[in-house]
């Protein structure tokens, strides 16, 4: 059985690519938290969450979220989410937290994962 949900990270100069695939929920949270506790400290770095294959999202979601964009205002970076599925875009409508997200429709992060982590 595959998985629910894999994390692939690709570090660049200026900005970190953490991509999810499959569900982010509550049985999934933890496998992004023990990724992105380990990243270095975001001063001058953007963290770029590509979500073009994440394929369910439910609050626990946005919650995660929340902390990874007071992270990186609180350590001088910036988290930008790329490639928002429709369904957690209708989550943040519901929630009222899609305006305090920088929003990317299509990213250059995808291009910068690796394919074959896909």
């Amino acid at each position: 059985m595959l998985p629910a949900l894999t994390v692939h990270v690709r570090a660049h100069a200026d900005t970190t690519v953490v991509a999810l695939v499959g569900e982010l929920d509550l049985d999934t949270r933890d496998q992004v938290t023990n990724v992105t506790d380990a990243l270095p400290p975001l001063s001058g770095q953007v963290l770029v969450l590509d979500l073009a294959r994440m394929t369910f999202m439910d609050s626990t979601g946005i919650n995660l979220f929340l902390i990874l964009r007071a992270r990186a205002h609180n350590e001088g970076g910036r988290l930008e989410l790329t490639d928002v599925p429709r369904q957690a875009l209708q989550v943040m409508d519901l929630t009222g937290t899609r305006e305090l997200f920088a929003i990317r429709p299509s990213s250059l992060a995808s291009r910068a994962v690796d394919r074959s982590d896909r």
